[in-house]
């Protein structure tokens, strides 16, 4: 299946930006149209003449606008309001070299070729220009400083970065860390311009059919801020991450939504309508494994990992992970029959992740668990995926000693596991 990240640097997925000739062909459009009305108004006056000729009944026409007014302080557009001036559009800048052609290195293979560039004052040395624009979410100020939380695929690469406000205001940004596997990156910028800070909801508490808000600059900043509206589809979905080769890293638990999200979005805000970013808006799937287009198939990455994430580039500058060291798969992506002769579970077993892959020196092969042990509980929680088992690994640290409730050969057993930091090549993924 095709998860496109939303930021605009895919291929095909980058409209060029609008030109000069773009006031002409807009003037083209509606003189167009203006001489088809003048047309259409002038051959119906003739006719009505034509036709009411020597009809003295003939009486001016009583449409009105009607005077019921519509209440628009809804509690969409109040959320809105409380969130919009929080969120910015990201610039990626890279160097280029000045004579390179838009469909040269990065640039080109991005699918910037057209779109407007900021050149250095040396001609004759390597530029910066614009590889891609995301959006992202102003959520801190202290002191001089104030932290824009976005997608790390939208900083990936960047020589500099650009924030543009939502008054239109044009500041430097300085990238303070970032976490490929999260896809998450935080950026500092002077508080002096910042006027509105996004508040985080609790996004455990969200339930699927809940109306949301998605804010961001799709298709990049001539279309900042803007909002679609949806609703959550799913509070939990696992879907897979890739680098920008297509190779798969690991697995995301993400907010799946069918609110509006594009090319530009990646970054941006999923609201509830109290106004409280409950997700970072980072990719879309937009086709099946079968080539079949899909529509109204978004993803968000939940604010409760959000905080902890962004928390931790705060101090440390990089995430550190505790983990296992295995490559699981969830039970319930393995067949009856596997699961009966291979697995030798009992019926009763209904939920848990396979390991699949023991690595060497992981804490799971120090704690003796073996390749095919069914986790179905750790630290006393109940795991039915591999989601589940994040949830749990990462509400501990590197060194914590946690039990572990596993099967073997269809017996139930038990022990204690200490985690080790993760390796985000091997730790927790499927192979």
């Amino acid at each position: 299946m095709d998860y496109n990240n939303t930021n605009n640097q895919m291929p095909g997925q980058e409209p060029k930006r609008p030109g000069k000739n773009k006031g002409l062909i807009k003037v083209a459009v509606v003189g167009l149209v203006a001489g088809l009305l003048g047309g259409g108004i002038a051959y119906g006056g003739a006719s009505a003449l034509n036709h009411n000729n020597g009809d003295t009944s003939y009486k001016n026409g009583t449409t009105k606008v009607s005077n019921v007014t519509v209440k628009t302080n809804s509690d969409a557009t109040k959320a809105f309001s409380n969130v919009k001036g929080a969120v910015v559009s990201v610039v990626n800048m890279q160097k280029q070299s000045s004579n390179s052609s838009g469909s040269d290195g990065l640039y080109g293979i991005f699918g910037g070729g057209g779109q407007s560039s900021e050149k250095s004052s040396d001609s004759d040395s390597n530029s910066l220009q614009t590889a891609s624009e995301g959006s992202g979410v102003v959520y801190k100020k202290s002191g001089k400083d104030a932290y824009i939380v976005t997608n790390n695929h939208v900083v990936s690469g960047s020589s500099a970065l650009e924030i543009i406000l939502s008054n239109g205001k044009k500041v430097s940004g300085k990238l303070v860390g970032s976490d490929a596997t999260t896809d998450l990156a935080v950026i500092r910028v002077d508080s002096d311009n910042i006027k509105t800070v996004a508040q985080f909801g609790d996004s455990s508490a969200i339930q699927a059919g809940q109306s949301v808000l998605a804010i961001g600059s799709p298709l990049g900043s001539e279309y900042a801020t803007s909002v679609t509206q949806g609703i959550i589809s799913a509070k939990k979905r696992t879907v897979p991450v890739n680098d920008e080769s297509g190779k798969q890293t690991g697995d995301a638990t993400v907010i799946q939504t069918d609110a509006a999200i594009n090319p530009g979005n990646s970054g941006g805000a999923l609201v509830n309508l109290a106004g409280q970013v409950i997700g970072i808006n980072s990719m879309k799937l937009a086709s099946s494994g079968n080539g079949t287009s899909v529509e109204g198939i978004g993803f968000a990455i939940p604010s409760n990992e959000v905080v902890s994430i962004i928390n931790q580039l705060i101090t440390n500058g990089k995430v550190v992970r505790p983990a296992l060291g295995v490559g699981l798969v969830d039970l319930s992506n393995v067949d009856s029959n596997s699961q009966k002769d291979t697995l030798k579970l009992p019926s009763s077993v209904t939920g848990g992740v396979v390991l699949m892959k023991i690595y060497d020196g992981s804490a799971a092969q120090k704690a003796d668990l073996k390749k095919y042990d069914v986790i179905t509980e750790i630290d006393g929680k109940k795991v039915s995926s591999q989601a589940d088992l994040r949830d749990v690994l990462y509400d501990h640290k590197v060194g914590d000693k946690v039990s572990v409730k596993y099967y073997r050969d269809g017996e139930l057993k038990s022990g204690d596991i200490t985690l080790s930091e993760s390796n985000t090549q091997l730790a927790d993924q499927s192979k």
